[in-house]
């Protein structure tokens, strides 16, 4: 470029900005199509409640039950494509994994097994997910909500 004229570079500049400017427009038009591609964003009936003491539920339901139960409380960006597919995609492998709303479909070896598993992945730091905090900082766990969660999980598990 440094044996370059002024006006080529000119021209340059004006097909760089051209090309971004269509590029922006493709983009755009393709985020807006994309918010027509149908989702399935269904709260299946719930069929059973998890035994626990109302402290205890109201622990997991603040912190848990969006992605673990058939009561997830959907927010806004749960409509807006390519966001909706990351929230819908966890919720269901977060159902997949363990759902609070058909409890009842656990063996009580599972259920045990389901238990301990809780009581891991919180005494590990793992759930709830580090994504799902900023937006939802209720559902951090307290030392206190830990503690009756451990003591909740071991007392179910004996």
């Amino acid at each position: 470029m440094l044996n370059c004229t002024y006006r080529e570079r000119i021209n340059t500049r004006k097909k760089i900005r051209l090309i971004l400017k269509w590029g922006f427009i493709v983009i755009f038009v393709l985020f807006l199509l994309i918010q027509f591609i149908p989702i399935d964003k269904n709260n299946p009936p719930v069929e059973s409640e998890i035994p626990a003491t109302a402290e205890v539920r109201s622990i997991l339901k603040r912190s848990c039950y969006d992605c673990h139960s058939n009561e997830t409380i959907w927010p806004w960006y749960s409509r807006v494509a390519p966001i909706s597919w990351l929230v819908i995609y966890d919720v269901k492998e977060g159902r997949k994994e363990l759902n609070f709303s058909t409890w009842n479909k656990y063996t009580s070896s599972k259920q045990a097994k389901k238990l301990k598993e809780v009581w891991e992945e919180v005494e590990e730091g793992e759930m709830p997910l580090w994504i799902y905090l900023p937006t939802h900082p209720n559902a951090k766990l307290s030392s206190e909500d830990r503690k009756v969660l451990q003591a909740w999980s071991q007392s179910a598990i004996s």
